[in-house]
């Protein structure tokens, strides 16, 4: 989101300082990167509005950074799986996304219904037993490329980069810049992307923010076949696990969601077991794979579930921009786009009253 208001801003005729302290434990690094907001648990209709207006964002942003000479992005729309024992058991999800269809979301893509057997033939890692509903929109994108393409782009126009850490200045009940190196680097507005850091960089200035970091350990396989970049996303209907293809024959398998984790950054036993015994469940022709890596991401987690988008009422000069939870590589350049609007006193494309970030969470 951070990556996204720079680019945003830059076009927007903003001077751009980007200051990063890189800690490990990113949540964009470790992400999935699937693009699927239609198959989200959530049905709250603010978190649906900014999401599925996210997803519908996407191809527009791929044709900037084209345009920007930022061609390295791994985003395709490769369709999605979703699995269960029967197709009865598929109904309500089927009825689901043909009522978003009947409302105008065509991003949903077409939709068919598969029969027992059926799945395993788009990814033949799957249960044979297992029978599925394929939409067409589901996408996927690498969220590393693209967070170094909006940065790259930013850059290339005139943003600055610093390494390291920084801290909030204030004048009074005003966010006058950062404290960067002993310097005080000025700024009209300070926009916080800390993602789940964004409290403690707060703290110091007495400004609480409702957010907290939930540990996910996620899975990368290496098997032998190539044209896994191919490969429809799996989202399970009984589970919280999916997996996905990318290329260099990789599959990835996730996540844990472990609240309460702290910044522990750990890969454990038993959350790569978790996440093998899930997996190997719903894909056991992926059981001779090599475990080519476990990467580890903290989700910046809020109580309502909802992003923390916008300006707290009782400072000014400063803008958060966190708390995406688990739907970051889908909502997070949309919103770095609206935060860049609210800075710079443009009209938003949504309402984003039901994300500020000093609301009462339920």
């Amino acid at each position: 989101m951070g990556a996204s208001a720079a680019f945003h801003l830059t076009k927007l005729g903003a001077e751009v300082c980007v200051i990063d302290r890189n800690d490990p434990g990113r949540a964009t690094f470790a992400g999935a990167g699937i693009i699927c907001p239609w198959l989200s648990h959530s049905r709250d209709p603010r978190y649906q509005a900014l999401a599925f207006a996210s997803a519908e964002y996407y191809p527009e942003l791929m044709d900037r950074l084209i345009a920007a000479g930022e061609t390295n992005i791994r985003y395709d729309r490769v369709g999605g799986l979703v699995i269960g024992d029967s197709e009865t058991q598929l109904n309500p999800v089927l009825k689901r996304l043909q009522a978003y269809l009947e409302r105008g979301i065509q991003e949903v893509g077409e939709i068919k219904v598969l029969t027992i057997g059926k799945p395993k033939e788009l990814f033949p890692y799957l249960n044979p037993a297992l029978a599925g509903l394929y939409l067409s929109g589901a996408a996927r994108v690498s969220g590393e490329d693209l967070r170094l393409a909006l940065l790259n782009a930013a850059f290339r126009v005139g943003a600055r980069q610093l390494h390291g850490s920084a801290d909030l200045h204030l004048a009074g009940d005003v966010v006058v810049g950062v404290r960067f190196n002993r310097e005080i680097i000025e700024a009209d507005t300070v926009i916080v992307a800390a993602g789940a850091w964004a409290a403690d960089l707060c703290r110091p200035i007495g400004l609480r923010v409702e957010v907290e970091p939930q540990r996910g350990q996620i899975l990368h396989l290496k098997v032998a076949e190539t044209g896994t970049e191919k490969l429809p996303l799996i989202i399970p209907v009984l589970s919280e696990y999916y997996l996905l293809g990318f290329p260099d024959s990789r599959v990835v398998v996730g996540a844990t969601r472990e609240t309460g984790s702290g910044f522990d950054f750990r890969v454990t036993a038993g959350g790569v077991g978790e996440i093998l015994q899930e997996a190997l469940h719903i894909a056991p022709g992926l059981k001779n794979a090599t475990l080519a890596e476990v990467r580890v991401g903290f989700r910046p987690m809020t109580k309502d579930g909802l992003p923390l988008l916008g300006r707290p009422a009782s400072l000014k000069g400063l803008v958060l921009a966190t708390g995406l939870g688990r739907y970051g590589l889908t909502v997070g350049p949309f919103a770095g786009m609206l935060v860049a609007k609210l800075v710079m006193g443009e009209m938003t494309d949504i309402d984003m009253s039901s994300f500020a970030p000093d609301r009462q969470s339920s």
